[in-house]
């Protein structure tokens, strides 16, 4: 998996990326100053930064320069939600930008986009004896393709790139189904059923009262 920088000096904020990134399977390094965080920059390989702007000793601005030269993806992360502040990050070279407060899932949606996008994220995942593809949509059980319908691969996959986080009966059926859609979240369940007896796995856990989350 990608490793990922977090700049950020607000340790709650700091631990709570590093949590949620490294429950979805991320390598990360922390740092709580614009000089640290350079130290770090200069030292490791690194996938993906998430950078914010107003820190100590050396602001997000300030690293942007030794960034670009390296050229790691960048995702801002900052209090300002101002248009000016958001269109000079992007300027100076970020690939995102996220404001805070935030949804863990939408930070992770923003690094997969992000490290998608800049062909730093492989496009297969693994566990157990199961190998998801999903460029291909398509999904291996011990080497034997599982034929699952488009729904129940769209929901494998926001599982999957969300893992070991909680996701809601009403978020999935939300982002796999639509706003639109006129049934309620048994739909959600008989889905996770279907996924689990095909895939023959019971990493997909019920979270009691909350809905579903991959533990791989």
């Amino acid at each position: 998996m990608a490793k990922i920088l977090i700049i950020e000096d607000e340790e709650p904020i700091r631990e709570l990326v590093k949590l949620n990134l490294e429950m979805a399977g991320y390598e990360t390094l922390v740092a709580a100053d614009g000089q640290e965080g350079l130290t770090l920059i200069e030292s490791h390989d690194i996938d993906l930064i998430i950078l914010d702007i107003m820190l100590p000793k050396l602001d997000g601005y300030e690293l942007m320069p030794t960034i670009n030269k390296k050229n790691i993806p960048t995702i801002m992360l900052t209090a300002k939600d101002g248009l000016m502040d958001k269109v000079k990050g992007l300027e100076m070279g970020a690939d995102d930008y996220i404001t805070k407060p935030f949804e863990a899932i939408e930070l992770l949606a923003r690094v997969k986009s992000v490290l998608r996008r800049t062909g730093k994220e492989k496009a297969n995942i693994t566990f157990d004896d199961i190998e998801i593809f999903l460029d291909q949509r398509k999904v291996l059980k011990g080497g034997q393709e599982v034929e699952l319908t488009y729904k129940e691969f769209s929901l494998l996959q926001i599982l999957v790139e969300n893992r070991g986080v909680a996701m809601s009966r009403e978020k999935l059926l939300e982002i796999v189904w639509g706003y639109d859609f006129p049934g309620n979240t048994r739909t959600v369940d008989m889905h996770i059923q279907r996924l689990r007896n095909k895939l023959g796995t019971d990493r997909i856990k019920t979270i009691y009262k909350v809905g579903y989350r991959l533990e791989a």
